[in-house]
């Protein structure tokens, strides 16, 4: 089903104080000024709003400009993550200090500047759709030539496999995408994030919920701007924390994945597989699928040089392989180990 921004009321529903807005953070000091007020700008109903920051024991003053905020915005607060993950400091800002009228959770990122009045137009739109949860899609973006480059790829079906919230342009819904708004109903109802994840715990609630029930719905035009790795090592990285996360959710709740899933996964495989074949002196054959592979990096290359007429193009295929190695093999230690456990 596909609903456009036409379809839906515009008309406000949620007041300020029905929704709790929780940030997690962690050394985030060169962007949480911005954060916040962004968060506060927008909407009247915003300064009935309490935002929480739940700081994971930040060393670059991330705590101390949060404490110089609170003077100004008088429904800002700071609190302490002690287990420092993300997935911890929303469940432990949730179960501190929601209160019954608090009807929305609104999750948001440190590192993040929100379009004006992005809050309450997702808490509004979450009552209106009378679903769990609102997810938004992202526009990736990138400050270097090589993020730009990532970003330019990563919102293509060979960057995403065609995931939903990647640059999605329509309204529907989904099973996963990145998170917005929250029923707090449901949110408690499901146990909240697993404070064990590290990466994936969207996807891994977002499992929960809809196995409890719950519909998760993509807002087309509550659209946030991503901004990627600025760098290949910090893509791959990123990425293989990615595959594990991914890995691991799919092994606990048994989860059959998704061809888009398994295709980084299943070519690591083939390109193992032929190193070993090389070895083995089988010539011609084993260089068969690490050419085809070479050859679609390089056609990325060139595709995304043309298309946005930037030399910073010929860096799609690094970053695209920068994404889909280290996924995959994040994914398959993932897998082999959650099925040791």
């Amino acid at each position: 089903m596909t609903v456009h921004q036409s379809d839906i009321a515009s008309d406000s529903v949620v007041s300020g104080a029905e929704v709790l807005i929780v940030v997690p953070a962690l050394n985030e000091a060169r962007g949480i000024e911005a954060c916040l007020r962004s968060l506060f700008a927008g909407d009247p109903r915003l300064t009935d709003c309490e935002v929480i920051v739940a700081d994971g024991g930040s060393s670059d003053g991330t705590d101390q400009i949060v404490a110089r905020l609170t003077r100004e915005f008088p429904r800002l607060r700071l609190i302490q993550n002690p287990q420092r993950l993300q997935s911890a400091g929303l469940n432990l800002a949730v179960q501190a200090h929601a209160q019954p009228h608090h009807r929305v959770l609104i999750r948001a990122d440190a590192h993040a500047i929100y379009p004006p009045g992005y809050a309450m137009r997702a808490a509004d739109r979450l009552v209106q759709m009378d679903v769990a949860s609102v997810v938004v899609p992202m526009d990736s973006t990138g400050t270097t030539c090589f993020g730009r480059a990532a970003a330019w790829i990563v919102d293509t079906p060979l960057g995403s496999g065609g995931s939903a919230h990647r640059g999605g342009k329509a309204s529907g819904e989904v099973d996963h995408g990145h998170h917005a708004a929250m029923d707090m109903g449901w949110f408690r109802r499901v146990g909240g994030y697993d404070a064990s994840f590290s990466h994936n715990e969207d996807a891994e609630l977002d499992q929960r919920i809809r196995a409890a029930g719950g519909r998760i719905w993509l807002a087309r035009d509550l659209r946030l701007d991503y901004r990627m790795r600025p760098d290949l090592r910090g893509l791959a990285r990123q990425y293989w924390n990615y595959g594990k996360g991914r890995a691991r959710t799919v092994t606990r709740h048994r989860m059959r994945p998704r061809l888009r899933q398994m295709a980084p996964a299943l070519n690591l495989v083939l390109l193992l597989a032929s190193a070993v074949l090389a070895l083995a002196g089988a010539g011609w054959l084993a260089a068969i699928w690490p050419l085809l592979y070479l050859a679609v990096l390089g056609a990325a290359s060139v595709w995304m040089t043309l298309r946005h007429r930037s030399p910073c193009g010929l860096l799609a295929g690094p970053a695209l392989a920068a994404m889909h190695l280290p996924w995959g093999a994040g994914f398959l230690t993932g897998i082999i180990k959650g099925s040791g456990r």
